[in-house]
């Protein structure tokens, strides 16, 4: 009896084992979905959508195919690139990645959805599906205040500007005439002799 249960433990766990080993000798695709926004014009608005794909898996993914066709046409035209790309393979530690811009004169908030990542792998017959990351809601030609730069430096300087200038001018007098002159010392050395 103990020679029973001995064996079937080690049966299980071989067969663990071997569920393990096959599901992780597999790719898995992460795919992280960025939108860049910028204004070449007054009315028109330009997105620079890039997808980047990092295949963290053991395995090599075959046929990638990138598709996000989350843009409704009425709303975005495609000024360049394309919404697809097929990758014939994405080696395991390998990246990818896939820009394209889009240009809208229509405003409003914007809802994007991941893109669909599609991939075969060969021990398995369906394809395999994987999603990127989700974008946050975009205002499209949206009233944007204008970006103030550098205004903590503007508020130090009109604070403590004056006092930092009368420090310096004081600092520099000090070491001019505190600093022996190299013409002097050259005569004095001269006149010794």
């Amino acid at each position: 009896m103990a020679a029973r249960s001995a064996l079937l433990f080690a049966l299980l766990v071989a067969a663990l084992s071997f569920t393990a080993t096959a599901a992780g000798d597999a790719p898995f695709i992460v795919a992280h979905k960025k939108v860049a926004l910028s204004r070449p014009k007054p009315g028109v608005e330009r997105l620079a959508v890039s997808l980047d794909l990092y295949n963290q898996g053991s395995a090599t993914a075959y046929d990638v195919a990138i598709t996000d066709d989350s843009w409704p046409k009425e709303a975005f035209e495609l000024v360049s690139g394309e919404v697809s790309k097929t990758l014939e393979r994405l080696d395991p530690g390998a990246t990818a990645s896939h820009v394209f811009v889009l240009e809208t004169k229509a405003q409003g908030r914007f809802q994007g959805s991941p893109a669909v990542i599609k991939y075969r792998v060969p021990t398995k017959a369906v394809l395999q599906e994987a999603f990127s990351t989700p974008i946050l809601a975009l205002d499209i030609l949206a009233e944007r205040p204008p970006v103030k730069k550098f205004e903590w430096a503007k508020k130090l300087v009109a604070k403590y500007g004056a006092l930092v200038s009368v420090v310096s001018f004081v600092a520099a007098f000090i070491y001019l005439v505190a600093s022996p002159s190299k013409s002097g010392g050259a005569k004095a050395g001269k006149k010794r002799r």
